[in-house]
């Protein structure tokens, strides 16, 4: 269910495909959260300009208000091990107070963000392929993330016809109390987490995006709970709707 009239269920956690396991080590911002991100999946951090869904450029170190990230460094590091592209792909995600869409990193720009964050590169960590792959995941993460904004938004259709991404923030270190409380029940805490603010035709929505990790038969992937904050009326009525929803059929 897209952005249409019709309500949505209540969203089920949209699970992607972790890198394979013998790849890359999780990225440090992970480990400091609730450690349990798939390995050879590095980081969900915001990179730049328009970028991750993304980011504004503006003079050089200073930091973008949209994802309070740097502009962008299409550079290679001092010492790095392989060439990596600089291309880079534009979402479907729209960008707000724009008619343009947000574009995602390039290979180039997500390593020099995970040297930024902490990481360093091992011999047995990341290769050229590999990084291909991390930039693969992390975009369609992005993009399930939108899809699952937008079953929300549906709730809202005749309000308005095309809510945008106005801008974002990682905040791994601060959990949410839905992940609090699934904690106390015995489950792992996400190893990041997303606030995205969407522009609801000129309202501000806040949504919160866990990042779990996972095992399964067919290896390590992502799970994505994507949701509402509850910092509003309208937030909770529309949560309150669909977990009845979910819970009466």
């Amino acid at each position: 269910m897209g952005s249409g009239s019709s309500s949505p269920e209540a969203p089920p956690a949209v699970e992607t495909k972790a890198a394979p396991s013998s790849s890359a080590s999780p990225c440090p911002m992970h480990e400091s959260a609730g450690g349990n991100a798939p390995a050879g999946f590095p980081m969900h951090e915001a990179t730049d300009k328009s970028g991750c869904p993304m980011h504004e450029s503006g003079g050089e170190n200073k930091v973008n208000p949209q994802n309070k990230e740097l502009p962008p460094n299409q550079n290679p590091s001092p010492g790095q091990p392989f060439p990596l592209d600089t291309g880079r792909q534009e979402s479907s995600i729209p960008k707000g107070g724009s008619e343009e869409k947000w574009v995602y990193p390039s290979e180039q720009m997500f390593w020099n963000a995970m040297l930024r964050k902490g990481w360093k590169w091992k011999k047995e960590d990341i290769n050229e392929k590999d990084m291909s792959e991390v930039i693969r995941i992390h975009n369609r993460n992005n993009e399930d993330a939108w899809r699952e904004v937008m079953k929300w938004e549906s709730l809202h259709a005749e309000e308005c016809g095309q809510p945008k991404l106005l801008r974002f923030g990682g905040r791994p270190k601060f959990f949410s109390p839905r992940a609090r409380l699934r904690y106390w029940m015995g489950f792992p805490l996400p190893f990041d987490r997303h606030d995205w603010i969407v522009d609801r035709c000129g309202t501000e929505v806040r949504y919160i995006i866990d990042y779990y990790g996972g095992i399964k038969n067919k290896g390590p992937f992502v799970i994505l709970d994507v949701r509402p904050a509850l910092d509003s009326f309208g937030a909770a009525k529309d949560r309150a709707y669909v977990a009845a929803k979910k819970w009466t059929g």
